[in-house]
């Protein structure tokens, strides 16, 4: 659909998410979550940190909201358990900024409560993202749920972090750490490079565009050409960004220009993912493999059962349709759903404390 009707129905499925996101919290309520176990330093790790600017820290950013907060917390326990020195990672947190109806609290202090009960000793800010900031560049996509506009908030990630934190590991909220994330921090970005990720070379790269994109003679192929290497697919659920890079390139403005473009003429048909093929591909630093073992929520349709890639495992990643939670609470969870469930901090509203909880952590309860 295109148009003044096209652009209707794309602005009225914005709105709808505007008004999902902050249903959750739209009583002044949360799901309710155990406390996790504390995990300290071991031998060889940095001094405490003296605040977020301290050179030692390893700085996460991750998008937060009620909808995924049950993901989000599943993934912020292993990447503390795996850990190596957990008290030397720093969350960044970027929360929809919504207003809240008298006598409630905004979505991201309740979020921030919610954390700070889970995790008493993290280090973490939640930074409050304007839909308002993106939601005239989204378009419609192959699923409703990629409109989202915090879908578009690691855009502005060099926007919203402290000028001092010179790069940031971006995570989706849908997946678990099986390794020492400090091991991905360390990936080396030569000057060239801005981004540092998985690639894979294998899949069909030309499908993430449409065949207008393709056909068109100021579009196509001479996007691409010129770069340091063919262009790669690489999925951004798994990112390590030179913010310092990124602000001097102006990299946003580059990504929101193609979403204005797709504005104008259909070039794709996957929400944030394709802007950033548009920017980045050919010019990533590829990350082994075993950084993003993605693809594990199915396709984007039907969200079925899928196993793990060959080869060694340090993150699983349930991209696509089917999250993990979703498939536990349906009675129809797929054999890696059951690894993600020992993660899993949720206490649902029968009180059931979960495997990922324990003993230890069921006197620990928390309501929001």
């Amino acid at each position: 659909m295109g148009g003044a009707a096209g652009e209707a129905m794309r602005a009225g499925v914005v709105a709808v998410f505007l008004a999902v996101a902050v249903s959750g919290a739209a009583a002044g309520t949360l799901p309710r979550f155990a406390e996790a176990p504390e995990y300290r330093n071991g031998e060889g790790c940095p001094a405490a940190a003296a605040g977020v600017c301290d050179p030692g820290l390893v700085h996460i950013a991750m998008t937060l909201d009620a909808h995924y907060l049950r993901g989000s917390m599943a993934a912020v326990y292993s990447l503390l358990k795996h850990a190596s020195c957990p008290e030397s990672i720093f969350f960044h947190f970027l929360a929809l900024e919504a207003g809240a109806a008298a006598g409630e609290e905004p979505e991201p202090e309740l979020l921030r409560r919610a954390v700070a009960a889970s995790f008493p000793s993290l280090r973490f800010e939640i930074y409050p993202f304007r839909a308002e900031a993106v939601a005239g560049l989204i378009s419609a996509s192959v699923r409703a749920a990629l409109e989202a506009p915090l879908n578009y908030a690691r855009n502005h990630l060099a926007d919203l972090l402290p000028r001092c934190v010179p790069r940031a590991i971006y995570l989706d909220s849908d997946v678990l750490a099986a390794d020492d994330v400090r091991r991905l921090w360390e990936t080396r970005l030569p000057a060239a490079a801005v981004v540092a990720a998985p690639e894979y070379c294998h899949a069909n790269f030309s499908r993430y565009f449409t065949p207008a994109f393709w056909s068109d003679p100021g579009l196509g192929a001479r996007v691409f050409a010129g770069r340091r290497r063919p262009p790669c697919y690489f999925n951004t659920g798994v990112m390590v960004i030179d913010l310092r890079r990124w602000r001097a390139g102006n990299y946003r403005q580059r990504i929101e220009r193609w979403m204005e473009i797709q504005k104008e003429k259909r070039i794709y048909e996957l929400g944030s993912l394709p802007p950033f093929l548009l920017v980045f591909a050919g010019e990533v630093e590829a990350v082994d493999h075993r950084w993003n073992q993605h693809g594990l929520g199915g396709d984007n349709v039907h969200g079925s059962c899928r196993p793990l890639h060959d080869g060694p495992v340090s993150l699983m990643h349930w991209s696509g349709k089917g999250k993990p939670w979703d498939r536990l609470d349906a009675g129809r969870p797929c054999p890696l759903d059951h690894t993600w469930k020992s993660y899993d901090l949720y206490i649902p509203s029968d009180g059931a404390v979960s495997p990922a909880s324990g003993p230890a952590l069921a006197a620990s309860l928390f309501s929001w």
